[in-house]
């Protein structure tokens, strides 16, 4: 992991404007924000996909972008985290957004295609997700 950005900034390696530490994850303002407050949260274990990291390095993460939100005084905000190239990750080392939305020009632009369901095949689906679980 000596190549990934993010192994440097908690390394030290690279400063940060670092807004929480623990000892299993960092918090930082984004410097190339969507918005004002845009921050990161980073698990400290290296891992390129959410399913790479075990689940006692990712216990923070939600209370600290919750903290976050709040500290920057977000009535509407993104929680957004990335799964490879094709989900937009563009660090291979899994990260949380927390994107303020002040307005329709700030934060995050979405969209949404939803499709029409089909019942049967999100039964079948159901069933088949269930058993991996």
């Amino acid at each position: 992991m000596a190549a990934c950005i993010f192994c440097k900034i908690i390394k030290g390696d690279i400063p940060s404007f670092k807004l929480f530490e623990s000892e299993r994850i960092l918090a930082f303002l984004d410097i190339q924000p969507l918005s004002k407050g845009h921050a990161l949260v980073v698990p400290k274990h290296h891992g390129a996909k959410l399913t790479d990291v075990p689940d006692d390095h990712l216990a923070e993460v939600l209370p600290v972008a919750k903290k976050l939100a709040a500290a920057v005084g977000a009535q509407d905000y993104n929680i957004l985290q990335n799964n490879g190239r094709l989900a937009h990750q563009e660090v291979d080392h899994v990260h949380f957004h927390m994107i303020p939305k002040p307005n329709d020009q700030e934060g995050l632009g979405i969209g949404w295609p939803a499709t029409k369901t089909d019942m049967d095949a999100l039964k079948q689906l159901l069933t088949e997700m269930k058993a991996k679980m």
